[in-house]
């Protein structure tokens, strides 16, 4: 039997999660999507996911694909996959997609959230999801510092070393922030991101918008060549995954 190729949109609460990735003795995102599916089809099943997140990030839109030989179909593919899995675990959308589908290398576009509870009380009920800052925040001059962060340029000050051959460069489509529910949103979407790239950005905006630092030292720092220089990195868990685009025609 010729193995079915699958792609599923996941999410999951990262807050018990090492990362999305597998790690030697570390509960993983994909560790658990491999175990469940192990179960489902009865063999070994390598699942690969879309993009990487760091331990205590979240995703309601990461994409995982994996092959398996079964006679099921994608929904019932999706149903059974989910009876295995944990609760901070969950698939959606199961469809049949092209056999040399890589969610990674076929994703054209990718969207990530930051969330800020910027109260003087906490809220209990976003503690897992939200950064809570304190304080008044200059939410035009951060605005003004996420205009400067649209188009084709080189993002090193937003992450660590790179892997040699590895490019920094990416595209932003749009970034801004926006309030919802009480809350202060910074959404992003570029091509691909780096490491840390959307924390760090989040942190150094909050900076701004502390008054800290200027919209134009600011856009020093993003513009320099060199790893890191953009910070703090905002805590893991106000970052979500939310969404990842790609051309028409992978699925089946």
């Amino acid at each position: 039997m010729t193995a079915t190729r699958f792609a599923a949109t996941v999410s999951y609460d990262g807050a018990a999660f090492a990362g999305s990735q597998r790690q030697a003795a570390e509960r993983t995102v994909q560790q658990e999507l491999e175990t469940a599916a192990r179960a489902l089809f009865g063999e070994p099943v390598r699942v690969e996911l879309a993009g990487r997140t760091d331990s205590g990030v979240h995703a309601i839109g990461q994409v995982a694909a994996f092959s398996a030989h079964t006679v099921l179909g994608a929904a019932t593919v999706g149903r059974a996959l989910n009876a295995h899995l944990p609760g901070d675990v969950a698939v959606r959308d199961v469809r049949e997609v092209a056999p040399g589908f890589d969610p990674r290398r076929w994703a054209r576009r990718r969207w990530y959230r930051y969330t800020i509870w910027n109260h003087e009380a906490r809220a209990p009920l976003m503690r897992r999801n939200a950064w809570h800052v304190r304080g008044n925040l200059d939410r035009g001059a951060m605005g003004h510092a996420a205009d400067a962060l649209h188009g084709r340029q080189d993002f090193i000050a937003c992450s660590g070393r790179l892997e040699e051959g590895r490019t920094s460069v990416r595209t932003v489509f749009t970034a801004g922030w926006h309030c919802e529910s009480g809350a202060l949103l910074f959404d992003i979407e570029a091509n691909a991101f780096l490491p840390q790239m959307v924390r760090r950005l989040a942190g150094a905006m909050v900076t701004v918008g502390r008054g800290t630092l200027s919209v134009e030292e600011f856009v020093r720092l993003l513009r320099q060549a060199e790893p890191g220089t953009l910070g703090p990195v905002a805590p893991a868990h106000g970052l979500c995954l939310q969404r990842v685009w790609y051309d028409e025609g992978y699925t089946e």
